[in-house]
């Protein structure tokens, strides 16, 4: 029987209409699911089901431009990384599990750094982590290959997001040694369009955080979800470790 949200409708944040959905307990602990570029928060509902079973509140959002969510003219990282603050602040969850894939996982890492007592843990899927130096993200490569089954409205948010991401960006991985919030981190593997190596780089700049790495792939909440969900439970029901 397929899996059905208890809630699916629209929320006005930064005055942008996002749609999302939601199952639950509403009080208790807010998880909060961010899909990757080109996808929608239906790519989370083979997780959400365990999710509910141990007591969260969950959240899937529609980042602006997917889906259901508005078109806008303004896709920068940062506005992604608002988007998510203002859902926490409008909503007033506090000590939400940020859950994201890919670009989703950007935003994640974003809002945690930018205000970090919102946040309780991360869950990090093959994050489209910037290079340190000129060498490109094989991700382009990935978009690129699937341009033709887009629409153009698609093809435009697809390549104002990746073009960002491209660009090394030394200030991001000298903020990761900030980050305080237990992390867990997933790659992929070798056939991921992120590089493993770049994962493990970034991971051991976080500290405390843990790499688990589950080869199949750029999606591996979709390709492997079993395996994806015994991480995720694993380290969610893990006692929280002493703050460095």
């Amino acid at each position: 029987m397929a899996f059905e949200w208890s809630t699916v409708g629209t929320v006005v944040v930064n005055g942008v209409r996002l749609g999302y959905r939601e199952c639950g307990d509403a009080d208790g602990v807010p998880a909060v699911l961010l899909h990757g570029t080109g996808s929608s928060a239906g790519t989370w509902d083979k997780l959400a089901p365990g999710l509910v079973a141990t007591g969260h509140r969950v959240i899937a959002i529609d980042l602006r431009g997917h889906a259901g969510s508005e078109r806008t003219t303004d896709y920068l990282l940062g506005s992604l990384r608002d988007d998510v603050l203002g859902l926490l602040n409008q909503w007033e969850l506090r000590d939400a599990v940020l859950i994201g894939h890919s670009v989703g996982a950007y935003a994640a890492l974003a809002a945690a750094l930018h205000s970090p007592h919102l946040v309780a843990r991360l869950v990090l899927e093959d994050l489209a982590a910037p290079p340190r130096r000129g060498r490109l993200l094989r991700l382009v490569a990935a978009a690129g290959s699937a341009l033709p089954a887009r629409s153009g409205h698609a093809l435009a948010v697809m390549s104002a997001i990746v073009l960002q991401l491209v660009r090394p960006d030394p200030e991001w991985w000298a903020r990761l040694s900030s980050l305080r919030q237990p992390t867990l981190v997933f790659s992929g593997g070798p056939t991921s369009c992120v590089p493993p190596r770049r994962l493990a780089e970034m991971t051991a700049a976080i500290p405390g955080a843990r790499l688990a790495t589950i080869p199949v792939g750029h999606r591996v909440h979709s390709l492997a979800p079993e395996a994806f969900q015994a991480e995720v439970m694993t380290f969610l029901n893990a006692s929280e470790p002493a703050r460095m």
